[in-house]
């Protein structure tokens, strides 16, 4: 259960330079997808706070400079990927954020559910498109876990910055356009999924400590 997306797998599209670069193609056209999501409601953020504003955009480039310390190594197995501290940093940051955010767009969307879900053009972009999308971040996060590795400091550094993303969204009220108003329940869904991310890639992971002094 430590590793939901098995090791063939993750070598098959992740050592071999056609099917990484691909990914990192696809990555780069779904951040510019996700950016067009927000740009509309963008200037009314400040431009310190676009990286927390926009989640999913953010989770897609943390995942793509992820993927992209793979280049050096292709044709190699997964574990000759270089470890150290500050890819531990950027794998489990690329870790926590695709999981968020992937799974509080399935909460968010099921929260109300007849706003969004239906069989028309619209429904499939606005939920089953969305849905799926969003559900290929996890798949990719556990990918992660083959090449990854994490450090405590990752892990607290993690923490703090789903929290202020959380702050920023429910406290100042830059949440991610929805089509109703978010109440109650919603933030405290969304804390609850920051603080249970950080639980999982504390579980998933193997610390860097396992291989060299952290």
């Amino acid at each position: 259960m430590r590793r939901p997306v098995s090791r063939a797998t993750a070598e098959s599209y992740l050592s071999h330079g056609p099917s990484l670069v691909m990914l990192l193609v696809a990555s780069a056209a779904a951040f510019l997808v996700g950016v067009r999501f927000y740009v509309d409601t963008m200037p009314a953020v400040s431009t310190l706070l676009w990286p927390l504003y926009a989640d999913s955009p953010t989770a897609i480039a943390l995942a793509t400079l992820s993927l992209a310390t793979l280049l050096p190594t292709l044709g190699r197995p997964l574990a000759a990927t270089p470890m150290n501290r500050p890819l531990a940093y950027l794998h489990t940051l690329a870790y926590v954020w695709l999981i968020k955010y992937g799974l509080w767009v399935v909460i968010a969307l099921n929260r109300r559910v007849g706003l969004y879900i239906g069989f028309d053009a619209d429904a499939l972009y606005a939920y089953w498109g969305i849905i799926g999308t969003h559900l290929l971040f996890v798949a990719l996060a556990f990918a992660i876990l083959h090449y990854g590795r994490t450090t405590r400091g990752a892990l607290g550094l993690s923490l703090g910055l789903l929290l202020l993303n959380d702050i920023v969204d429910y406290g100042f009220g830059y949440y991610p356009p929805l089509r109703y108003e978010p109440g109650i329940v919603v933030p405290l869904l969304t804390v609850a999924l920051s603080i249970g991310v950080v639980a999982l890639a504390a579980w998933q992971f193997d610390h860097l400590s396992d291989v060299r002094a952290d």
